[in-house]
């Protein structure tokens, strides 16, 4: 009988934790959502758990949501990080080709990955994705895939995105708690670019920038392949603290003010026929006013100004976040490699001004990306801020991650024997011995 095979993500940010279930079919392009959940997240700064107690209660209710919808229980997941914690380099790996014919093996492939990967970092960090950029075959660069090839030497270099090992041991103590166990970890950057670029874009080079709510995850692809990744500690919950000292209002109704403007986006008043200069300034003003009685904020008294929100508070939030993104790329000398522009991606992606700051300050083509469309329930992740876990869905079945939900109550799941005393070791291995 053939088992259903199940993928489930989970992206703990810093404004929600968002969970999906999905079921892969026979090609791994047929994946079908059939569980969502969002809710508010609690216990995260900047993309970071700082409070145990309250991020595991918002993980299981997002979990105890997703299951329900899909009518059955998950045990393991992938989950995603992120945070001013995770940074990037990249390296190089050389190795002979064992084959005394020199045709290149899998084997091959993996003990110069393996190679490529032991690099020196600190003991508080941890390797997240060892990813291959390109292979080298003697004289031979650019290669994308060696196996089946000849030759006498084989040189890898792959991007590493490491992470701070306390922040993921939080994350997976968290999950632990609340009844799952992790079978990945996956960098939030690099699952939303799975959901929102194209092959076309990662060849030609693209940058593509995931705002979250405490911090933006950036990546770029040079050559279809990742080149630069790390995350810059600013976010769309600045802009909504920008609004609230500005206004000073509390930042719920500051939230509130920055979506509608965001769905209404900008303005045009063009000139009316026969109007004089002071009847269109008059028009201009009333036009200019902010209606925000339909949201019901307690703190909020009086007209606002549009004009006032967007280009005296808003705007300069968007020029400081898209000058770090430039000061970035400028660092690492990319900006000749992305002729495709930028892709902005996230949950703070859709705010009023972003794509047109970003225009204007990088000087890049930019579009405003929504995730992949799947089957099933995709009307319910059909948002800048599904981006991720989409992404994540993605990424299980690209990497060969999709899970099979257990057939045997054991399957799946797991024994700590540290925690039995005073059995005798031989014991101990028989039973191991029985489990599958």
């Amino acid at each position: 009988m053939q088992r259903t095979k199940t993928i489930t993500a989970v992206d703990i940010g810093t404004d929600k934790v968002s969970t999906l279930i999905a079921q892969v079919g026979a090609s791994p392009d047929e994946i079908r959502i059939v569980g969502a959940s969002s809710v508010p997240a609690k216990g995260m700064k900047k993309s970071q758990i700082v409070d145990l107690d309250e991020a595991i209660s918002a993980i299981t209710e997002s979990l105890d949501t997703a299951e329900r919808m899909a009518g059955f229980g998950v045990k393991t997941v992938l989950a995603s990080v992120g945070g001013s914690h995770v940074q990037s380099q990249n390296s190089k790996g050389v190795v002979a080709i064992a084959n005394p014919k020199g045709e290149i093996s899998q084997e091959d492939v993996d003990r110069v990955i393996e190679a490529a990967r032991a690099v020196s970092i600190p003991t508080a960090r941890e390797i997240i994705h060892v990813i291959p950029r390109e292979y080298k075959v003697d004289s031979q660069d650019g290669i994308k895939d060696p196996v089946g090839m000849s030759g006498v030497r084989l040189e890898a270099e792959a991007h590493l995105i490491t992470g701070s090992s306390t922040a993921i041991k939080n994350i997976e103590k968290c999950l632990d708690e609340s009844g799952v166990s992790t079978q990945a970890f996956v960098f939030s950057g690099l699952a939303s670019s799975y959901a929102v670029l194209t092959d076309t874009e990662r060849e030609l080079g693209v940058v593509m920038l995931d705002i979250g709510s405490g911090s933006s995850s950036l990546c770029v692809y040079v050559d279809g392949a990742l080149a630069h990744s790390t995350v810059l500690p600013i976010g769309a919950r600045h802009i909504s603290s920008d609004i609230a000292l500005g206004l000073r209002i509390s930042l719920n109704s500051a939230e509130a003010i920055k979506i509608l403007l965001s769905k209404q986006g900008y303005i045009t008043i063009p000139p009316a026929e026969g109007e004089t200069r002071d009847q269109m300034r008059e028009r201009k003003k009333r036009e200019d006013q902010l209606n925000v009685d339909g949201l019901g904020l307690p703190d909020v008294f009086g007209a606002l100004s549009r004009k006032n929100v967007v280009e005296g508070i808003i705007e300069p939030r968007l020029e400081e976040m898209f000058r770090i993104v430039g000061e970035e790329l400028e660092k690492h000398h990319l900006f000749p490699l992305v002729p495709a522009g930028v892709v902005i991606s996230g949950g703070g992606a859709e705010t009023i001004g972003m794509m047109e700051m970003c225009k204007k300050m990088l000087e890049l083509p930019a579009r405003v990306a929504r995730p992949l469309r799947l089957q099933g329930l995709s009307e319910e992740v059909d948002a800048t801020g599904f981006s991720t876990a989409v992404g994540l869905l993605l990424y299980a079945t690209h990497e060969s991650f999709s899970n099979t939900q257990p057939s045997s109550p054991f399957e799946g799941v797991k024994f700590d024997f540290s925690i039995v005393t005073g059995v005798p070791k031989k014991i101990i291995q028989f039973i191991r011995s029985l489990l599958p």
